[in-house]
């Protein structure tokens, strides 16, 4: 079949892939020059089924009181009267906060962020891409004892769904990354991700998208999605600012703007962008820069190693499609990570960047059909969407194909909404 993928970020060029790969002609709109340009650019560079937790939890709703009016929050809502969307996905979010939701969107989302993992890793096997990847796993550290408890229950319960994640001494988290030196009297303890990586989010796109091309996928940069059109029950069309491209099968993977292409044709998602910020400082030879990709649980960042230069991310603010850089935020990852790493790297040389990441009230990702008949969504990711990209491109291409995917997905679609 010949299938039209919107969005040739991480989510869309792994699609693509796993298209080619099962025999359809596949062509890749995109608005951007190449692929990755967007929110795949220059994000934590973790590929983080550790992360299944979502955000909507019990815990969360008395922190988002706590960090109100704090331009440093690690999550800031800035309400707009306005914004009926954000509304609306605010109550959804907060019917999500409670127990027995988290447990069943933990679950989900692991089911699609380990399966993910092996398919990258298969990938990774078959293809030889190179993209700084790391194999050391991901820590976690704690300062505080509470929610180091907190996390050894979930690590628990991760746990009973198949990932591996070992509780860790103060002592062991330095044992396991030396760079943690400075913060050695604060650590409540950590936990340890040994099957997790990290890696450059673009360079793997980048390269993807090389050998998705030298197979036959067509990837048409440089052309702005207008619309799509529908008649009845299908879509006909993908309306470009270069012309119209027909195709049997649409397959929409633009992220943080999906919900408007999908509005547009009578479909509506439960997306919103949050924008994350990342700082890239160049190690240039400093001692004191980790080489395994550390989470911050209480200021809400990552730092990954990428070849010599460190990632520094974190934050998430609710703005609507506003991709531009605030300086008091990126700041903040600026100051945390001076505090943290201090000899990380050249931090007067630091380069910030933020990105719009689609983010579901359940923190699951939509992958599935739609009621239109041949337009099928991978969206949703959050700030997964490095994690869960490889994944999430095998089932929509095993969907599409009409075979059995490998992994249920039974809650992953459209219909849970």
């Amino acid at each position: 079949m010949r299938v039209v993928v919107v969005g040739a970020g991480v989510v869309g060029t792994a699609a693509a892939w796993f298209l080619a790969k099962a025999g359809h002609e596949v062509t890749v709109v995109e608005r951007r020059d190449g692929a990755g340009l967007e929110t795949s650019f220059a994000n934590g560079g973790q590929v983080s089924a550790c992360h299944a937790e979502p955000w909507a939890n019990p815990a969360t709703p008395r922190k988002i009181l706590k960090w109100l009016g704090r331009e440093d929050a690690p999550l800031l809502f800035r309400w707009r009267r306005w914004d009926p969307a954000l509304w609306a996905w605010g109550l959804r979010f907060l019917a999500n906060c409670t127990a027995g939701r988290a447990a069943v969107n933990t679950e989900r989302t692991l089911r699609i962020a380990v399966y993910s993992r092996h398919c990258l890793q298969a990938l990774r096997a078959e293809t030889g891409l190179a993209y700084d990847q790391r194999a050391k796993g991901i820590l976690h550290i704690y300062r505080d004892g509470a929610e180091f408890e907190h996390a050894c229950r979930a690590a628990e319960v991760m746990r009973r769904h198949g990932l591996d994640r070992l509780v860790k001494t103060p002592a062991e988290c330095l044992a396991i990354e030396p760079a943690l030196a400075t913060a050695a009297d604060d650590l409540a303890g950590g936990i340890h991700t040994p099957d997790d990586e990290s890696g450059d989010a673009h360079k793997f796109t980048a390269g993807l998208a090389a050998l998705a091309a030298g197979f036959g996928v067509e990837f048409r940069y440089g052309s702005t999605v207008l619309g799509l059109v529908r008649e009845a029950n299908r879509v006909t069309g993908v309306v470009t600012d270069r012309g119209t491209l027909t195709a049997d099968v649409y397959l929409l993977a633009a992220g943080s703007w999906s919900p408007l292409l999908a509005r547009a044709i009578g479909i509506r998602l439960p997306i919103v962008p949050a924008k994350g910020y990342s700082l890239t400082v160049p190690v240039d030879g400093h001692a004191g820069a980790p080489t395994v990709s550390v989470t911050d649980d209480e200021h809400k960042m990552v730092y990954s190693r990428l070849g010599e230069r460190l990632r520094i991310a974190g934050t998430a603010e609710m703005t609507g499609l506003d991709a531009s850089l605030n300086p008091n935020r990126w700041k903040v990852l600026l100051t945390k990570a001076r505090c943290l790493f201090p000899d990380g790297g050249d931090y007067s040389q630091a380069e910030p960047w933020a990105g719009l990441r689609p983010v579901t009230p359940d923190s699951v990702p939509i992958l599935g059909a739609t009621p239109l008949r041949n337009l099928w969504l991978d969206t949703g990711h959050g700030t997964l969407g490095w994690t869960m990209s490889c994944g999430s491109g095998r089932v929509l291409a095993d969907l599409i194909s009409g075979r059995t995917p490998e992994i249920d997905v039974k809650g992953l679609g459209l219909g849970r909404f």
